[in-house]
């Protein structure tokens, strides 16, 4: 990234009136992402602003919009929360919730897989986000274990590429990481498929196949694949899951992975089928249909 891309802020410059930069803590091609203090809101927030290169393109400006139209949209204990969408002006950037924790991506990177008393109770979180998001008529189409913030409680992150499912439909791929990507979102047999819910059930389902072994499902592609050598979850079978994997567990990540989207579980179903496997957890709080119980 070259550095006139930036915007450079100093400790302590005022990215708007009462909105004071912090520090820098990320970004991307579209996007830097500072830690901010807010005067209205009296606390840390994190404000995702479009680089100085990006601010007059009407493409990135619709992004921006979209994702703050997904965030206004949905309220949920498990999605990250929006305070102020400014699109428009030199500084078109979104004030979101600051989140005390590492990504799940960064615990598995340390840890090699995560424990079952963990990784439970979290998919569970985050399948009854995933199914908020359902039955009011969006799909995330970027869960994968770097938009899981492992805070009390966990949050599932990053809208920017959310959709209705009606506007999700009729999109076309690739959409989202390539290795948590259903076979919609990138083409081959099931192209015809319309993107949706499914898809989100996929997502959760590599999600939590890498946590539970370690590595992704499938077999990285060759370095410069292209077309449908570039996902191999188009063609193979996921690798092994750890011999030690629940054999409940093992079946439903498995069902999650399924190549047609009519095969999947709903994530509505995964929680009915979560439930069993977190109740012989030792005992601690955890979700369940009807709110959290003690187990």
């Amino acid at each position: 990234m070259s550095a006139h891309d930036s915007w450079e802020f100093e400790e302590g410059e005022a990215l708007q009136p009462g909105r004071i930069v912090l520090k820098a803590i990320g970004g991307g091609s579209l996007y830097e992402v500072f830690l901010v203090w807010d005067e209205t809101l009296y606390a840390l927030a994190v404000a995702k602003l479009l680089r100085p290169g990006r601010v007059d393109e009407e493409k990135a400006l619709r992004d921006l919009g979209r994702e703050a139209e997904a965030l206004g949209a949905l309220a949920h204990p498990m999605l990250v929360r929006s305070f102020d969408a400014v699109l428009g002006g030199p500084r078109p950037h979104l004030l979101i919730e600051h989140l005390d924790g590492p990504s799940l991506r960064r615990l598995i990177r340390r840890d090699g897989s995560i424990p079952l008393q963990q990784l439970l109770p979290l998919a569970a979180n985050v399948a009854g986000a995933l199914q908020y998001m359902a039955q009011s008529g969006w799909v995330h189409l970027d869960v994968k274990p770097d938009n899981i913030i492992m805070g009390v409680p966990p949050r599932l992150v990053d809208l920017s590429i959310a959709r209705t499912v009606e506007r999700a439909a009729a999109s076309g791929g690739p959409l989202g990481t390539d290795a948590y990507l259903a076979p919609e979102q990138v083409g081959g047999e099931f192209a015809g498929e319309p993107i949706g819910p499914a898809a989100d059930a996929w997502g959760l389902g590599a999600t939590l196949f890498h946590a539970i072994a370690g590595t992704k499902p499938f077999m990285e592609p060759e370095p410069g694949a292209e077309g449908e050598r570039r996902f191999p979850q188009l063609r193979e079978d996921p690798v092994e899951l750890p011999a030690e994997t629940p054999p409940g567990l093992r079946r439903l990540v498995l069902e999650l992975l399924a190549r047609d989207p009519r095969d999947r579980p709903s994530c509505a179903a995964a929680i009915e089928r979560l439930e069993p496997l977190i109740a012989v957890l030792p005992r601690k709080m955890g979700i369940g249909k009807r709110g959290p119980i003690e187990l």
